[in-house]
Order: C-alpha cells, then sequence, then structure tokens
C-alpha cells in the first residue's frame, strides 16, 4: 500500500504590508499537530516542499517565505533587519489564527524563531532545531566573517555579493556532502531565481550585515530555553560549513534532555536525509505534542 501524500495548499496571507506566500499541508485530522517551517538562507519555503509531502497527511505542516525571499512581497522601503522579519512571522503566526506549534528552526529561522518564542512562550510546544545556531561555539570561521562585516569593512559588499552568485548557492547545498548526486538541482537554481530578482540582493546585504545583532542575542535565548525547556529534537548536519557541529551540542548545555542526532551531510539536511529526519520529526510530534 502506497503511503498517502500530503494534499498541499500555496496561498498569501496579508502581514502588515507585507503579502507572505506560505505552504500549508491539509491532514485528514482536525487535530493534528502543527509544525511550523521557519527556512534560512538563501532558500525558501521550497526546501521543505519534500518534507510536506511526506508527512503533511499526517501532521499541519505550515512553511512561509520571509520577506525578502521566495515568493513573499515586501513593500518598496520595507527594513530587513530580524527584528522586522520575526514581526512578520509573529503577525503571520497570528493571521493564520495559530496558538500553538512545534517550530522548525533553520539557519536565518532560528534567530526569527527565537524572536517569536521570546515573545510568546506559550506558543511554542516543541522545537526541532536544524543547523539553526544559538551558541558562538557553532560558528564557523566562514561565519565569522560574515558576522564581523559592516557597512564601513572595505569590500563588504562584494564579499558578501560573492556568496549570492550561482556557484555560491549551489556551494552551500553540496559542501559538505558525500554524494552531491543525490542533491537535485532544482534547489539552488530556484534560490538563484529569487535572488536575482530586482531588490533581493540588497535584501540580503542587510539582513547579513544584521547578522551580529543575532549574537548579541544568544545568551538571552539560551537562558529562555533553560527557563521554558522546550521539548526539543535536534538533527544536524554536522559538516555544515557555516554552522558546525559544536553548534548541536551546545543545545545539551541548556536543554540536557534534548535528542541530539548528528547527520554526516552538509547545510541542508533534507536534500540528503529526508528520510531519517522525517521519520524522528514523526515520533517526535507524536512524543511532544500533548
Amino acid at each position: 500500500m502506497l503511503a498517502p501524500t500530503a494534499r498541499t495548499v500555496h496561498r498569501h496571507l496579508d502581514v502588515d504590508g507585507v503579502r507572505v506566500f506560505y505552504r500549508e499541508s491539509l491532514p485528514d485530522r482536525p487535530d493534528a499537530p502543527v509544525l511550523l517551517l521557519l527556512h534560512g538562507f538563501p532558500s525558501g519555503s521550497h526546501q521543505f516542499r519534500a518534507l510536506i509531502d511526506t508527512l503533511g497527511s499526517q501532521y499541519r505542516l505550515i512553511a512561509p517565505d520571509h520577506a525578502g525571499f521566495g515568493h513573499t512581497e515586501a513593500p518598496d522601503g520595507f527594513t530587513y533587519t530580524f527584528d522586522r522579519l520575526a514581526d512578520i512571522t509573529e503577525g503571520f503566526v497570528q493571521g493564520l489564527g495559530l496558538d500553538r506549534f512545534v517550530m522548525y528552526a533553520f539557519d536565518f529561522g532560528a534567530p526569527i524563531g527565537f524572536r517569536v518564542a521570546e515573545r510568546h512562550p506559550e506558543w511554542i510546544a516543541g522545537l526541532v532545531v536544524q543547523n539553526g545556531n544559538a551558541y558562538e561555539e557553532g560558528l564557523s570561521d566562514m561565519a565569522l566573517t560574515l558576522i564581523g562585516l559592516t557597512p564601513e569593512t572595505p569590500g563588504a559588499d562584494d564579499t558578501i555579493d560573492g556568496i549570492l552568485t550561482l556557484d555560491g548557492t549551489r556551494s552551500q547545498y553540496e559542501t559538505g556532502v558525500a554524494d552531491p548526486g543525490l542533491i537535485a538541482p532544482d534547489g539552488w537554481t530556484l534560490d538563484q531565481h529569487f535572488l536575482d530578482l530586482p531588490g533581493r540582493r540588497e535584501a540580503q546585504r542587510s539582513l547579513i550585515l544584521d547578522y551580529p545583532s543575532n549574537v548579541e542575542r544568544y545568551s538571552d535565548w539560551q537562558a529562555w530555553l533553560r527557563r521554558h525547556t522546550p521539548p526539543t529534537l535536534i538533527a544536524w548536519g554536522r559538516n555544515d560549513p557555516f554552522f558546525t557541529e559544536p553548534g548541536a551540542g551546545a543545545y545539551l548545555r541548556d536543554l540536557p534532555d534534548a535528542e541530539l542526532h548528528l547527520l554526516d551531510t552538509g547545510h541542508f539536511a533534507l536534500e540528503t536525509h529526508l528520510s531519517q529526519v522525517a521519520a524522528l520529526i514523526a515520533d517526535f510530534l507524536d512524543r511532544a505534542w500533548k
């Protein structure tokens, strides 16, 4: 018998002038656990399409595109900071009428999601953390170089633009992957399409230059984890060129009961380890959703 494939809808929701695009699975169970999927750089909600297909018939999976990414449309003059992206995510959750969900925090989705969690701890039924950093020891030399850039740094724009090219985008998918043939080229090709749209390069520069604001708040997020102790599943690509393996283990200092799985892959673990990660998430949702 074939496993059921999710019915998925693709919609927009207006939030404070931003037309947020999102994907949402429609499970058969009206009381199905809810998983909010927050994507990272340089991707969009499409990075979760296979996970939604796999789990969406049993669970309600919701994946928005952040402002400056994917199909989401932000107005001219929008301020691209992590605080503002968290504002939009908060408004998106409220607009959908969600009051409780497990949050999947990946890459940029982690600092956005932790800001939302600080504001609304009552919303968070659990965390799935996949290469989403909240500890300084998880930052690679490459990440520290980018974080150290300021608008006054000579050549800062050129350095950032170097990772916004097709080669730079592709390398984020393939670096640390034992068999790059497992990765479909559609992901980095679609990412690059969106990165090359008018205004998107400027948006990404602004967000990268704002990244130090996340590091400054790491201690606050660690305190939040200790205070609220959400059930947590950590599934981490251990060969990530940006967010290194020590960043995964560091969560156990504040969440000693967290479940940690290190995967022999790179940044986009779902591209190579979908079945393994999906099984871990399904088991976790069944236990965390009480």
